[in-house]
C-alpha cells in the first residue's frame, strides 16, 4: 500500500513539476534544516523561516496553476468537441471550407 502511494505520489509531481522543480523544492527543504542545525534558534532562524515559507508558497501556487491549465484544458476539449457535434448534426461547413 504505501509502496502504491509513494509510486503516485511521484507521478502526480512530476505530472504538475518540471524536473528543475522538483530539485530547488529539496535543496530549498535541505538548506533550511542544515540553517536550523548551524543558526539554532536565533532572530536569524526567523529570516530563514520567512525564507522557506515563501519558497513553499512558491511552489503551491505553481502548482495550484498547473492543475488549473490542466482543468481549463479539459473543459476547452469538452466545448470543442460541443461543437464539432453541433457542426455535425446540422452540416455546416468548417472553417477554412
Amino acid at each position: 500500500m504505501r509502496k502504491h502511494f509513494n509510486s503516485r505520489l511521484i507521478a502526480v509531481m512530476r505530472k504538475h513539476f518540471d524536473s528543475w522543480s522538483i530539485v530547488v523544492i529539496g535543496l530549498t527543504l535541505v538548506l533550511f534544516i542544515v540553517a536550523l542545525f548551524i543558526q539554532g534558534l536565533t532572530h536569524d532562524l526567523l529570516l530563514e523561516a520567512g525564507v522557506f515559507l515563501v519558497s513553499v508558497k512558491l511552489i503551491l501556487m505553481s502548482y495550484k496553476n498547473s492543475v488549473h491549465a490542466v482543468e481549463m484544458e479539459e473543459r476547452l476539449e469538452q466545448i470543442y468537441d460541443l461543437l464539432r457535434a453541433m457542426r455535425n448534426s446540422s452540416h455546416l461547413p468548417e472553417a477554412g471550407d
